[in-house]
């Protein structure tokens, strides 16, 4: 659970809105367990709470953040939904 409270979190922090990506088919089951794998694979993954506790919004995720990447297409997918 600490990892997918910690993705859901980033999600929250970049704006990215992970269940409204799920439910609009950017985002699929195995793509949404990947980021969670990633995330429990990340050496940064124990700093990362005191990263999102600084930042309520931030730009994108931190250049560590092994999901970086797909937060930033997700958020580009929202924004082009909208």
């Amino acid at each position: 659970m600490t990892h997918l409270r910690l993705v859901l979190r980033m999600g929250q922090a970049t704006g990215t809105d992970l269940v409204t990506a799920h439910r609009t088919g950017h985002l699929s089951q195995e793509d949404w367990a990947e980021m969670i794998r990633c995330c429990r694979g990340c050496m940064w993954a124990k700093q990362c709470p005191e990263w999102l506790n600084e930042r309520e919004v931030a730009a994108a995720a931190p250049n560590r953040c092994p999901n970086r990447a797909r937060f930033a297409a997700l958020k580009r997918a929202q924004m082009e939904d909208a």
